[in-house]
């Protein structure tokens, strides 16, 4: 047990962070004050952070490219950086994405087709709002990206669609009763 030196409660040694510094191997303060006053810090100098993880990344260019096939071969690493990609670019939780599958019966909102094996349905959102709409399989959503999310678009691919089969089903019987009148 140890006594956070920010909030004083007596915590297990687990709450708190290492440090090679202190006399007990762990940081002065908890992971939950941590958090907070990193929380409260970032804003205030993330442009400098941006900037030194930049830095470092390009002065040791083969530790960072080891470190990223590091991390890709491992499935933690894949499962971290699939929960911050979710995060950062749709502001979910893989937990939030398996509920959205759930609902969806694991399959493609659009189409019905379930993923390729390995091969994750894509999150589809609103891009003025950032509101999830759904999951989405690779065609699909490419195809209402190409379409720019305009429903007046989407309707007229639907009606070209829609006359191009009545006009081959029409070709069909044309063909047909020209076929029985010449028996």
């Amino acid at each position: 047990m140890k006594k956070c030196t920010k909030c004083g409660v007596l915590q297990p040694l687990e709450n708190y962070y290492k440090a090679t510094g202190g006399r007990d191997g762990l940081r002065g303060d908890c992971k939950d004050c941590f958090r907070t006053r990193a929380k409260e810090r970032y804003p205030k100098v993330r442009e400098q952070s941006i900037e030194r993880a930049k830095r470092w990344r390009d002065e040791h260019r083969e530790q960072y490219l080891a470190n990223q096939r590091r991390m890709k071969q491992s499935r933690e690493g894949r499962l971290r950086e699939r929960a911050g990609y979710l995060r950062r670019t749709y502001g979910i939780t893989p937990e939030r994405y398996d509920e959205l599958l759930a609902a969806q019966a694991g399959v493609c909102a659009v189409c019905g087709r379930r993923p390729t094996p390995g091969i994750s349905l894509h999150v589809d959102h609103h891009h003025g709002s950032g509101r999830i709409r759904g999951l989405l399989c690779f065609r699909c959503n490419n195809a209402l990206g190409d379409f720019e999310d305009s429903p007046e678009l989407l309707s007229r691919a639907a009606e070209y669609v829609f006359a191009d089969r009545l006009t081959a089903r029409l070709t069909d019987l044309v063909a047909m009763s020209a076929g029985a009148a010449s028996n």
